[in-house]
């Protein structure tokens, strides 16, 4: 067994990673069994020297690259994560189809301040708006937050005006008690409703500032989730951070602001996408599984690699990795590529029901939808009885600098979330964002920005901690 050479082993390994391990863990034998923990700490030990998430992402942002839900790059990826699936060793591999109400063509998007100082503006549309039938000039309405522009009462008095929220996530303090993601959520606030919202006011388009943290002159896209029955549909679109500074500048010399938009992006009748699904079977025959997920579509202004490449290829490669120890875990480990999360969570939530009759054999799930940062906080969402086990395998993974949360509420993250409020455990490892949402929904989200140090470290933490869930008979919901 694995045991046999584990301290030789593990001694080089050590040298060759720079991580202090085994003899500071201290796991608890009675509660972890000593072959369990010492085959999870050789595991960790090869993930931390082993590119292969690195290399999955690559192949993915090299081999398909843009792969918005519904298009022929899609397709592509949906092809490519099966073969990929059966080149790592998962022995069952399958697709479960996912019908999309509208697709969509970006088409171009062009703008340009016309007064009271002439200037180009960098523009990219919003998923699934309208386009704007041609040049659509407006005065530009300033609201500093979508509740500002909520206050508005309805009816038309925005007419003829172009809604502009110009909020700015990278301003954005966060308040005590907040949750992390906060600045970026109300960011998406105006993103997802801005366009409804404002044509209820009268106003012919709204534009916002891009939801992200950079100063770069490019857009960040991102869905606005659809139109209203009954509402009137106007064009939606971002602009490039730069470009929000100079409108508001103007602004503040107290001369009206006239805005020249040319949109051409045009809603689509139904498509389809599909969740791709591998999974190494367990070798005691249980009916339980544990689950790692990650998003398998992108926008497609960029090549997808931290958003969700990045998550794709950790959560391949950890379960891949444990599937190629000496013997395959006892309970079998399925990994969820879903689609259609850029625009509502809708492949998760066609797994939901397609699966929801046996969401208790979903022993424990999780996501990596954050970028490929490294782990520094594991967060657990298990039962009382169980918790004392994730705080022992957490010390499997502690040498790796990552840290406890007593919090106990982890859902999972993104599409994994569904499943965990309708009752699956889960785990989260918090990460750090690596400048995540300067990258993010733009044409620079491509491979370049992959750490592999980072990724080899977030794959590690994976494969650790779901390799000894696997491999004990636990029921993380008591």
């Amino acid at each position: 067994m694995l045991t046999k050479t584990i301290n030789t082993v593990i001694a080089g390994l050590v040298l060759l990673s720079g991580f202090a391990i085994a003899e500071d863990v201290h796991v608890n034998n009675d509660i972890i069994p000593l072959e369990i923990s010492n085959n999870a700490v050789l595991l960790r030990e090869r993930a931390l020297l082993d590119d292969l998430s690195v290399d999955i992402v690559e192949s993915l942002t090299t081999e398909v690259g843009p792969r918005r839900v519904g298009t022929e790059g899609d397709k592509r990826a949906i092809a490519w994560a099966q073969a990929k699936f059966k080149e790592l060793g998962f022995d069952r591999v399958w697709t479960e189809e996912v019908p999309i109400e509208h697709g969509w063509i970006r088409g171009d998007a062009n703008a340009e301040i016309v007064s009271p100082y002439p200037h180009n503006v960098v523009m990219t549309a919003l998923g699934y708006s309208v386009g704007t039938n041609g040049d659509l000039v407006g005065e530009l309405a300033d609201f500093p937050t979508l509740e500002d522009l909520e206050a508005v009462p309805e009816g038309d008095s925005l007419k003829g005006k172009i809604a502009y929220v110009s909020y700015s996530m990278a301003d954005y303090v966060p308040q005590p008690g907040e949750p992390r993601m906060a600045g970026y959520g109300k960011g998406t606030q105006a993103r997802s409703r801005g366009h409804v919202v404002a044509a209820k006011r009268g106003a012919d388009a709204v534009i916002i500032r891009s939801v992200g943290t950079d100063s770069n002159r490019y857009a960040h896209t991102g869905s606005g989730y659809g139109y209203e029955d009954g509402v009137r549909k106007i064009p939606a679109a971002a602009i490039s951070p730069p470009d929000a500074i100079l409108i508001q500048n103007m602004m503040k010399r107290g001369e009206p602001v006239v805005l020249k938009m040319n949109m051409t992006s045009k809603i689509t009748g139904p498509v389809r996408g599909a969740n791709v699904i591998g999974e190494i079977t367990g070798r005691s025959g249980s009916d339980d599984y544990l689950v790692l997920g990650a998003h398998l579509d992108s926008w497609d202004e960029g090549t997808g690699a931290i958003d969700d490449g990045a998550g794709i290829g950790s959560m391949m490669a950890a379960a891949a990795m444990i599937g190629q120890m000496e013997q395959r875990p006892n309970r079998s480990i399925r990994v969820l590529l879903f689609a259609a999360e850029e625009i509502g969570l809708v492949g998760v939530r066609a797994y939901y029901e397609e699966h929801k009759d046996e969401l208790d054999n979903h022993i424990l799930g999780a996501e990596v939808d954050g970028g490929g940062g490294r782990a520094h906080t594991l967060i657990s969402g298990v039962g009382e009885t169980s918790l004392p086990i994730v705080r022992e395998m957490h010390k499997l993974v502690a040498p790796l600098g990552i840290e406890w949360s007593d919090a106990n509420d982890a859902t999972g993250a993104s599409d994994m979330s569904v499943l965990g409020r309708a009752g699956m455990p889960a785990l989260n490892f918090m990460q750090n964002s690596n400048d995540y949402f300067m990258y993010h929904h733009t044409p620079n989200d491509t491979f370049d920005k992959i750490i592999p140090e980072d990724m080899r470290l977030i794959t590690a933490a994976y494969a650790t901690v779901f390799y000894v869930a696997a491999e004990m008979e636990i029921d993380f919901r008591k």
